[in-house]
């Protein structure tokens, strides 16, 4: 082993100076005695050599003739000592932090436990050392030789307000797909196939944002019930794509099978955002096992408490990474960088982004994290969007990030589920929601992009089961049904589950319709989840994360299926009208004022009555409500510096049981209106393209949308 550089961290292919190729490993392990690099040969046999050199805190050095494929892992000697959070145990080969491929599955015998795990006095268990070696139960590391410069790949750089999210399974998305060969099925080349962009692009999102592709571990206690973990919430390694999801092998191979779907999203005009968990690591708490972070230095990467045999847990999930260390920033930024830069993603959803953002303790929008982020010059570019909470005090943020960041707006979610369920006091919320939520986000000059709309994520019902289950039916899990929120501000619309009653059919369709277009009319970047523009159910499932099965993955017969087809026609039709027209993608908040002289504003509230809203009607109980659009009045100019113009809409959103008249405005609103899209209708395929008259009553059916544009 020759001295090599201490940067940069990780197994990097080079040839040395005297022209020699080989492997420059790097690892950071401030505390630790010593390192030793562990070579694994086709048959599994291992090699070591002490890693001699070391440079603030990163062990280092080069080994000549170690080339792409080989597959490695450290072994870290320190003092074992939890009373003061000193976890090393050489008996334990470890992940490389910065590997790029892992090859194998982490199933998590007895073996791989830095503790003894199966000792008889469970409270003092995880101060027994374990002293059996780990290495032929965990995956390796794989040397990846990385010379793509991405130079025939255009991305899409979709601005903010243009953007319509579409919340996707790499592997569930694809399993059942008819249209994908079946070898490719569930990994990154079946995403990659035509057939399923095809989908994308019919539907007309502009980005796709996939669930966890870091290597991730199946935790303990689903490998014993004989599940596995399916959203992959529970990185290992955070420089590499999960090689489950990979069609072309795992000796590096998912590294551009990985690049290639990227490719092929963004000639398609799609943006790729991944989902990525910094908060926490697959090493659970002190009992958990010890595959990387946990055995290179415990105390270095993680928060712990006064007591350092424990961990801080903000997250719910045993540990907490501690993004205040310089070290731990590094290795995050570092990953962001990678993804970016060398794996052509165009952002990130931060799981738990609060437990990002504390600093010693408590959430600050100060903190090291995104100090360093809003500095960054490639990170700054990219799309961010923050899971703006925690399990922890005070971790609850929406609407606190600063600018650069857009949020999951729960609020959002909430409020519109309440009203279509017709279960709010007043409609005071749902107007702050539809024009783009300025309670939350008119300050610092954030924009009304700065929220993220939703109406369902992975985590919860489907859009299909929130209109089909009052509660949650979770026995699948295993866990007696006491898994996943209950809290669903769901409704079943009068009997739980699947029924024949087509009255009760026809009302869950419409409802499904009300919320669609609800979100794609909202100011705001909608976001959709897949399979719920065709009615997919997970059968009252709430939270299958481990359902790796039918339940998790998307039906697409429900495309050909007539009960369900026009869904996916109206979700079409509404996301090409959002992206016609710039008054539906506003830039700017609206200010409620006249610009002219005729009293017309940018945005104006009715009553069903046909009047402006007053400060009395805001208040007073209501399932009502008028929203007018004006297309006259937008902020900004386009690209060649001209006022931007658009039609003008009144949208009529009406949650009561029973139909009602509603009057619509007249002069200076309209004189003429047209039916563009109505949710009473089963047929969504096209415009009704029914015109009324300004000032006169129109028929609105029980729970149902009206959506018009204002005709010269």
């Amino acid at each position: 082993v020759r001295p090599g550089r201490p940067t940069p961290l990780g197994a990097r292919f080079r040839t040395g100076p005297d022209g020699v190729a080989g492997t420059n490993f790097a690892l950071w392990a401030g505390g630790a005695e010593g390192v030793e690099l562990c070579l694994f040969d086709e048959h599994g046999r291992e090699s070591r050599a002490r890693l001699t050199e070391l440079t603030h805190g990163i062990w280092h050095g080069f080994v000549p003739g170690v080339l792409p494929g080989q597959r490695y892992g450290y072994r870290v000697h320190g003092r074992w000592d939890p009373w003061t959070g000193g976890r090393w145990n050489p008996a334990k080969l470890l992940l490389d932090p910065y590997a790029r491929a892992v090859d194998g599955d982490f199933t998590l015998p007895p073996e791989v436990y830095g503790h003894v795990r199966d000792w008889p006095e469970q409270h003092v268990a995880d101060t027994v050392r374990d002293d059996r070696d780990s290495a032929p139960y965990v995956p390796k590391g794989v040397v990846v030789h990385d010379d793509d410069d991405w130079a025939d790949d255009r991305r899409p750089k979709t601005p903010w307000a243009d953007s319509v999210i579409y919340e996707l399974h790499v592997r569930g998305f694809t399993q059942r797909h008819p249209g994908v060969p079946e070898e490719l099925r569930g990994t990154y080349a079946g995403l990659a196939h035509p057939a399923a962009i095809e989908h994308l692009v019919k539907l007309g999102v502009t980005a796709v944002e996939l669930l966890p592709v870091h290597q991730f571990a199946h935790e303990d206690h689903l490998l014993r019930r004989g599940l596995r973990n399916y959203w992959g919430y529970n990185s290992v390694g955070y420089f590499a794509p999960h090689s489950a999801y990979a069609a072309s092998g795992t000796a590096g191979q998912q590294v551009g099978e990985f690049k290639r779907m990227v490719r092929a999203l963004h000639a398609a005009g799609i943006e790729v955002i991944l989902d990525v968990v910094y908060n926490h690591t697959a090493e659970a708490g002190e009992l958990g096992p010890t595959l990387s972070l946990k055995g290179v230095d415990n105390r270095g990467y993680y928060r712990l408490q006064p007591d350092a045999r424990r961990y801080a847990d903000y997250t719910g999930c045993g540990n907490t990474l501690h993004v205040v260390q310089p070290h731990v920033l590094r290795l995050i930024t570092d990953s962001l960088r990678y993804w970016v830069t060398e794996m052509g993603v165009d952002g990130f959803r931060f799981d738990l982004a609060a437990a990002l953002a504390r600093s010693m303790h408590d959430v600050d929008m100060l903190s090291p994290f995104l100090a360093v982020i809003a500095q960054d010059p490639v990170l700054r570019r990219v799309k961010l969007i923050a899971e703006p909470w925690d399990i922890g005090s005070g971790g609850y943020q929406v609407g606190a990030f600063p600018p650069l960041w857009t949020e999951w707006n729960d609020r959002y979610r909430d409020t519109v589920r309440d009203f279509w369920r017709h279960a709010l006091p007043d409609v005071r919320e749902m107007g702050y929601r539809l024009s783009g939520s300025s309670d939350l986000y008119a300050w610092g000059g954030r924009r009304p992009y700065a929220s993220v709309n939703f109406v369902t994520a992975h985590d919860g019902f489907t859009l299909r089961d929130l209109v089909s289950y009052d509660r949650k039916h979770n026995e699948a899990n295993g866990e007696g049904n006491r898994d996943g929120t209950d809290d669903n501000r769901s409704w079943n619309c009068g009997v739980e589950g699947g029924t024949d009653d087509p009255d009760v059919r026809a009302l869950r369709r419409r409802q499904l319709r009300n919320l669609l277009t609800t979100l794609l009319l909202s100011t705001g970047v909608p976001m959709l989840v897949a399979g719920d523009e065709m009615g997919r159910t997970q059968r009252g499932n709430n939270n299958a994360y481990c359902q790796d099965n039918e339940i998790g993955w998307v039906d697409w017969s429900l495309r050909d299926d007539p009960e369900w087809s026009p869904l996916l026609e109206l979700t079409s039709r509404l996301i090409a009208l959002r992206h016609r027209h710039p008054v539906l993608r506003r830039r700017s908040f609206f200010s409620g004022r006249a610009h002219a002289a005729d009293g017309l504003r940018d945005l104006a509230w009715f009553t069903q009555h046909g009047r402006e809203m007053t400060e009395d009607d805001w208040y007073a109980p209501a399932a009502t409500l008028g929203m007018y659009l004006s297309g006259r009045d937008i902020p900004g100019r386009d690209e060649q510096g001209a006022p931007v113009l658009d039609d003008s809409f009144l949208a009529v959103l009406h949650a009561g049981a029973d139909p009602v008249d509603f009057v619509l405005p007249g002069p200076p609103w309209a004189e003429r209106y047209e039916v563009v899209v109505d949710t009473a209708r089963e047929e969504q395929d096209r415009a009704p393209a029914v015109v009324h008259r300004a000032g006169a009553p129109v028929r609105v059916p029980g729970r149902s949308v009206l959506l018009l544009r204002v005709r010269p």
